[in-house]
């Protein structure tokens, strides 16, 4: 594959306005990262369905203490951003932040055709995530998810699929391109500027078996039993119906077909949450338009719950999508110009670097999971 973008561009970091970038962000306690001492210690791997980070009461209370050293900047930007400003109040809430969002440019620029979190390997991570082409690790986690969902193995044949929360369409296009050649993609949003632009690049790009249509994902208007996949990268987050969410994909899909989703999701309880873990998960949920999370084990209980699910298996992939928050804010340091010509836009991009951070913090220390779901509809 050929990516449009470089990620890593050390000389760029020499001019004086990434200088400056660079410093801002670093002041904010945004994108510094982890001493090597520290990260050596970590361990990686881990058990299927944990977050794979391991730590030694010494790199805890390194850690803390290396925060500590931005305790006065952290307090001034929680002072200055103390509560989410785009709070999820009906659907419009999310359509139209996905209409800005798609309008100015800005999130497409850096993160390429796909909306998601990217796959690192632990091979990748031991090297240095930023090596790794940023746009790459997209594609790298689609191949990923296919892979672990099974549908490979669905008996050969044309096939129908459906991707549910599509954004640009990128993913929708790779599966059509490399997947599904003989059969067709029909990729679902709410953000009519979603539609349009995921039209566009199916029509440069030449892939006359995707299409793209605006349509609510807890209201879907096709017939029982229409699609042999369904797929869906990171939309759940934004359903204020779980449970609708996973009854009208499962309601889709033909008996036999598969089922894969991939969503953040907030940790189990027991234990019960503290105040201090409350007030992040809310400040996340109220930025990003999130109406709520609910922990893995909870959608696999909604999935068993509908009685039309089997082989239903779980996991836990922050193991290999941490590193794409800071390295989101890294392809921002190396390639700030897109944001300096728009200077109506610096106060959301600051946000939006603040708002990575704080979830990479919360995926970090086993607040947030990525959530990995699949099933096979009953026959």
């Amino acid at each position: 594959r050929q990516f449009t973008r470089s990620t890593h561009h050390p000389s760029m970091v020499t001019t004086p306005a990434t200088t400056a970038l660079c410093l801002s962000f670093l002041a904010h306690g945004l994108a510094s990262p982890i001493p090597s001492s520290i990260s050596r210690s970590r361990s990686i791997s881990g058990p299927k369905g944990g977050n794979g980070l391991r730590r030694s009461p010494w790199v805890t209370s390194a850690l803390t203490r290396r925060s500590d050293k931005f305790g006065v900047v952290g307090k001034l930007y929680q002072r200055l951003f103390p509560k989410g400003s785009r709070k999820y109040e009906t659907g419009n809430t999310v359509a139209n932040e996905y209409d800005s969002w798609t309008a100015d440019g800005i999130l497409e620029h850096y993160w390429g055709e796909h909306i998601h979190l990217g796959y690192y390997t632990p091979e990748e991570q031991t090297k240095g995530y930023k090596k790794k082409n940023f746009i790459g690790a997209k594609y790298d986690f689609i191949d990923r998810m296919v892979e672990w969902s099974g549908i490979l193995d669905l008996p050969a044949g044309p096939k129908k699929v459906l991707d549910v929360g599509c954004g640009f369409g990128g993913s929708s296009r790779f599966l059509a391109k490399n997947y599904f050649k003989d059969g067709s993609v029909t990729g679902i949003t709410i953000s009519p500027n979603q539609v349009k632009r995921a039209t566009e690049l199916a029509r440069d790009q030449d892939v006359p078996n995707a299409k793209f249509e605006l349509k609510d994902a807890l209201n879907m208007d096709y017939p029982d039993n229409s699609f042999d996949v369904v797929w869906a990268i990171e939309s759940g987050e934004h359903m204020p119906s779980k449970e609708r969410y996973v009854e009208e994909m499962t309601r889709v899909l033909k008996p036999g077909g598969v089922l894969v989703f991939a969503t953040w999701c907030q940790r189990d309880d027991p234990p019960a949450f503290t105040q201090e873990e409350k007030d992040e998960l809310q400040f996340l949920y109220d930025e990003w338009a999130h109406p709520h999370f609910i922990s893995i084990e909870k959608y696999k209980q909604i999935m068993e719950g509908t009685g039309q699910l089997e082989k239903v298996d779980i996991d836990d992939w922050n193991r290999y999508t941490l590193p794409s928050w800071r390295h989101s804010i890294w392809v921002g340091v190396y390639d700030p110009w897109i944001v300096v010509r728009k200077p109506w836009t610096w106060r959301k991009c600051l946000r939006d670097g603040i708002c990575l951070e704080r979830m990479h913090r919360a995926f970090d220390k086993g607040l947030m999971q990525y959530g990995m779901l699949k099933a096979v509809k009953k026959a």
